[in-house]
C-alpha cells in the first residue's frame, strides 16, 4: 500500500511543474518601463516634475497603450482570418 502512495506522490511531483504554465491566465506580467521612460524624458534636459516632463511621460504611456492595442488587434484579426479561411490539405 505504501508503494502505491509513493508512486502517486512521485507522479504528482513530476507533473506539477508542467502544469504551472496552465495557471497563468489573462494579461502577461507587466514590465516596469518607468526607468526607460524617465531616461528618455530626461534626455531632452527636462527637469523632473516640470510640465514638459509630465507631458513626455504621458505621451510615452499613450504610445505604449496604442502599441499594445495594435498588437491585440493584429492578433484578433489573424485569429479571425484563420477561422474564416481554413487551409485544408
Amino acid at each position: 500500500m505504501q508503494f502505491g502512495l509513493a508512486k502517486h506522490v512521485i507522479a504528482i511531483l513530476l507533473i506539477a511543474p508542467l502544469l504551472t504554465g496552465c495557471l497563468e491566465r489573462g494579461q502577461p506580467t507587466m514590465v516596469d518601463t518607468s526607468a526607460d521612460d524617465d531616461a528618455f524624458c530626461r534626455a531632452n534636459n527636462v527637469a523632473v516634475g516640470s510640465n514638459e516632463y509630465v507631458n513626455c511621460r504621458k505621451n510615452r504611456d499613450v504610445q505604449r497603450g496604442n502599441a499594445n492595442a495594435r498588437a491585440d488587434r493584429a492578433q484578433r484579426n489573424m485569429a479571425e482570418q484563420m477561422l474564416n479561411n481554413p487551409v485544408r490539405p
